[in-house]
C-alpha cells in the first residue's frame, strides 16, 4: 500500500512539474512570437523604415517589417486599400484628408511620425527684417504648397491674409494686407534652389530644399513652426479602419520615435525631419 502511495506521489509531482514546464513554454512562445508588417513607403521614409526595419529594437518589439516601396501617393494609398500593405508612411495628414475625400475612401492616421518644415530662402538678404519693398518672392505653383507658402509668409510677418483664408487652397487673391508690395512669381517648386538666384526670396518645402544641398535648420531666414497652422504637414502613419487598432501596427510608432531612429535622421539628413509625437486622434478630428 505504501508503494502505491508513493507511486502516486511522484505521478503527481510529474504531471505537475510537466504542465509547468508546458506553460513556460507556451508563454515563452507566445513572448517570442514575430509579427510580420508589410509597409508601403518610397524615398527617403523608405530608408528610414529600412534601417528600423534591421535594427534589434524592431527584433525586440517582435515585428518582422517588409518595407514594400511603391512610387506615387495615391498607389501607395490604393495599395493599402486594398491590403497589399498594412500601413503607410510617406503622407501628411492634409494629403490624406485630400485622397479620402477625392477617392471617397476612408484611410485612416494611427500615429505622427515627423514635419518638414517649408523655409524662406534667400541669396540676397541675411534676414526677414531685410527685406525691402517690391521684393520678388517665388512661390510654387500648385494649391497645398501655394497655401502654405502665403501662410509662412504671414507668420514670418510679411503679409497679412483674409480670416476664411484655406490653408489648403489660398492663393495670393487672398492677400489682405502686403505692407512690402511683396511680388510673385508661381514656379513649379522642384526648381526652387535652382532659382535662388534669379528671384529676392524662394519658398521651398524641406525635401526639395534638402536635395538642392539646402537644410532648412540652418540655411533658411524663417522656417514653420509646429502649430495649428502647420498641423495639415505633419506626417503620419496610415492603415485601414479596421487595422486602426492594431497592436503590432501601434508599435511601429514607438519605433520611430526611439533615439535611435532620432540619431539616425539628424545623420543622414540633417535633423530636418523634425520628430512629432502628437496625440493623432485631436489632430485627425481638427483636419476634418
Amino acid at each position: 500500500m505504501k508503494k502505491w502511495i508513493g507511486f502516486g506521489i511522484i505521478l503527481a509531482l510529474f504531471l505537475v512539474t510537466g504542465c509547468s514546464n508546458q506553460n513556460k513554454n507556451d508563454a515563452d512562445e507566445k513572448k517570442n512570437k514575430t509579427t510580420k508588417v508589410v509597409l508601403g513607403s518610397v524615398d527617403s521614409d523608405a530608408d528610414i523604415w529600412r534601417f528600423i526595419a534591421k535594427s534589434d529594437l524592431a527584433k525586440k518589439a517582435g515585428l518582422k517589417i517588409e518595407v514594400k516601396e511603391i512610387s506615387g501617393g495615391p498607389q501607395l494609398n490604393n495599395a493599402t486599400v486594398e491590403e497589399q500593405v498594412d500601413v503607410n508612411a510617406f503622407q501628411s495628414l492634409g494629403y490624406l484628408s485630400s485622397f479620402n475625400q477625392d477617392s471617397d475612401q476612408k484611410l485612416v492616421p494611427i500615429a505622427t511620425t515627423y514635419m518638414e518644415p517649408m523655409g524662406i530662402y534667400s541669396d540676397r538678404y541675411q534676414s526677414v527684417e531685410d527685406i525691402k519693398d517690391g521684393t520678388l518672392v517665388a512661390i510654387a505653383n500648385n494649391p497645398a504648397n501655394t497655401a502654405r507658402g502665403l501662410r509662412l509668409l504671414e507668420t514670418a510677418g510679411l503679409i497679412k491674409l483674409a480670416k476664411d483664408f484655406d490653408n489648403g487652397t489660398g492663393t495670393p487673391s487672398d492677400i489682405i494686407e502686403n505692407p512690402q508690395n511683396l511680388e510673385f512669381k508661381m514656379i513649379d517648386d522642384t526648381t526652387g534652389p535652382r532659382v535662388l538666384q534669379d528671384v529676392d526670396l524662394a519658398l521651398i518645402s524641406n525635401t526639395i530644399a534638402f536635395e538642392g544641398g539646402l537644410n532648412v535648420l540652418k540655411d533658411a531666414l524663417f522656417k514653420e513652426e509646429i502649430d495649428k497652422n502647420t498641423q495639415q504637414s505633419i506626417n503620419v502613419l496610415v492603415t485601414t479602419e479596421n487595422r486602426q487598432q492594431d497592436q503590432a501596427l501601434k508599435k511601429l510608432a514607438e519605433l520611430y520615435h526611439s533615439q535611435a531612429v532620432k540619431d539616425y535622421i539628424q545623420e543622414q539628413f540633417g535633423g530636418t525631419k523634425v520628430d512629432v509625437q502628437e496625440e493623432i486622434g485631436k489632430l485627425w478630428e481638427a483636419d476634418k
